[in-house]
């Protein structure tokens, strides 16, 4: 199951920002709208990681701080703050908090912060390395995928795709039975400075569904796993 993250932002655009970055990225988000807010979900739902604006109405980030390390001691908590100076980074940090994200962020870091102190605090892994692709042909399904030529056949039907629309086969492809997360899709088909964005990942297989699938209301090549990502089953159960 995928870590639960709490973002506590007063500021919306700020807030959905980083919300979308880390459902990208296969966590759950629950928003919090002001330090009270937040307090309520935290008791309410119990997130694994929260992510805490230093200034909010109700209650300060600073306060919400030591409330949940009283409550769980172990909780990764990173502190949002538009404020550079060193003090801010201490007091955080001495309350309680494990690390800090300064506004505005980048994609990047608020991703490496966050793997960071799951890691150290709730045991993580590091996340799986991509699979290198390469150009030979393969199967899925009644597809035969062409790499090199940015082309799928089925039967004497030739259909053309885009590199990315090759590289999400390709990551599906090589990972059976196994759920491919947005995250991991993101990281194979889409360019280092994109900022991930599950609308776009959804739209683009649905769109590349209505390609290669014969039917793409019941699909064979794409299945989706609900809340997390996508999956190839190598051997058709029908």
């Amino acid at each position: 199951m995928p870590h639960q993250i709490l973002v506590a932002e007063d500021d919306p655009n700020t807030r959905s920002a980083l919300a979308e970055v880390l459902r990208g990225e296969g966590y759950a988000v629950t928003e919090a709208a002001d330090g009270r807010q937040a307090k309520e979900l935290f008791d309410s739902e119990m997130p694994d990681i929260a992510c805490l604006d230093v200034m909010m109405p109700g209650i300060s980030g600073y306060d919400l701080c030591k409330y949940f390390r009283s409550q769980s001691p172990t909780m990764p908590i990173l502190f949002i703050t538009a404020k550079a100076e060193e003090i801010d980074k201490v007091v955080g940090l001495e309350l309680g908090g494990d690390d800090y994200i300064v506004k505005p962020f980048g994609t990047k870091e608020v991703i490496a912060r966050i793997r960071a102190v799951a890691r150290r605090s709730l045991g993580d892994s590091a996340m799986p390395p991509v699979t290198p692709l390469g150009d030979a042909p393969f199967t899925m399904a009644d597809l035969e995928v062409i790499p090199r030529e940015l082309r799928v056949r089925r039967g004497g039907e030739t259909i053309s795709l885009t590199r990315r629309e090759v590289l999400i086969l390709q990551t599906l492809s090589a990972r059976p039975g196994e759920v491919v997360t947005r995250a991991d899709l993101f990281r194979s088909a889409w360019e280092d400075d994109h900022v991930p964005n599950s609308r776009t990942i959804d739209q683009t297989i649905s769109q590349l569904r209505k390609r290669i699938e014969s039917d793409p209301k019941q699909p064979r090549v794409i299945q989706t796993v609900y809340g997390v990502g996508y999956r190839f089953e190598s051997s058709d159960p029908t």
